[in-house]
């Protein structure tokens, strides 16, 4: 994803978008170590795109990201147990 593209999200949108790279990582690491991963340079791409997307959120002066990810894990963990 593009630094323009990401530029033009709203907060919010941000934090979704990093919550979801952050969760393909996840899933390209795991394919990695069974092996199934067909695109290795998949893992430095979206290493790129998180580092863009915090480097945005650090421009806009959003302080406490990590905090904020985790409150909005335990939100939606929460709407989906109830």
């Amino acid at each position: 994803m593009k630094a323009g593209e990401l530029r033009a999200m709203k907060t919010a949108e941000l934090h979704a978008e990093l919550e979801r790279l952050r969760r393909h990582l996840f899933d390209l690491k795991s394919q990695a170590v069974t092996e199934k991963l067909e695109n290795p340079n998949q893992l430095t791409i979206t290493h790129k795109d998180i580092a863009r997307v915090l480097t945005i959120m650090n421009e806009r002066g959003e302080e406490n990201i990590e905090e904020t990810q985790r409150h909005l894990e335990s939100v939606a963990a929460h709407r989906r147990s109830g």
